[in-house]
Formats: structure tokens, C-alpha cells, sequence
């Protein structure tokens, strides 16, 4: 079990204007598939345009956030989640003016294991 209040920070590459904290994962008794993220996007934060070589989830908790994948915008709200393939390149942004706050869930890199 972990706390919240317990989760650490983190920098996440190619993103701005958010806050991440791991919520599992890398330590001791965690999972041992994948880490969880949560993210506080700001209005106008983001990421992208990027890829990674293993699939990932985001799931909305609050707020909405846009998903652009091959010239194709959705805007995901409150709930809302969807996958990224691996080597999908993606861009996320803030576009309302309230913090998103996503959960992430992304396998360990290769490196990791």
C-alpha cells in the first residue's frame, strides 16, 4: 500500500506545464508490470509530439484533455481513457481553462527490468 501523500514527483520528458506523481512503481513492493502516473496538467500544459516503444493508458479524472494521433483530435473528459499504441506519435494538450488531472499507466522500459 502507498499513501498518497507518500507519492513522488517526477519530470516526465517533452511535457509542460504539469505535475506528475508516481503513484506506484520503480520500489520495492510495487507492481512489477507497469508504473501508474498521475498528472496535473495546467491550462495550456501537455506533451508530445512524441512517442515510446510500449503502449500506454491515460485516464481523465478531472478536466478534459485533447489526444491528437494521426491528424485526428479527441478530446477526452472526465472517465474518458484511451490506449497510445507503441510508436504512435502523440501530442496531449490542456486546451480548457482547469487543471486535467490523468492518470498514466505505462509498462516498465526494457532498461528497468
Amino acid at each position: 500500500m502507498k499513501r498518497f501523500d507518500d507519492a513522488q514527483p517526477y519530470e516526465a520528458p517533452n511535457h509542460k506545464g504539469v505535475v506528475g506523481l508516481r503513484l506506484q512503481g520503480f520500489e520495492d513492493g510495487g507492481p512489477e508490470n507497469q508504473w501508474i502516473g498521475l498528472s496535473q496538467f495546467l491550462p495550456g500544459g501537455g506533451a508530445g509530439p512524441d512517442s515510446t516503444p510500449f503502449e500506454k493508458v491515460y485516464v481523465v479524472l478531472e478536466g478534459e484533455m485533447t489526444v491528437l494521433v494521426n491528424d485526428t483530435e479527441t478530446v477526452l473528459k472526465k472517465y474518458d481513457s484511451c490506449t497510445i499504441a507503441p510508436n504512435e506519435i502523440r501530442s496531449i494538450e490542456n486546451r480548457s481553462n482547469h487543471v486535467c488531472t490523468m492518470l498514466v499507466v505505462i509498462p516498465y522500459p526494457p532498461e528497468a527490468n
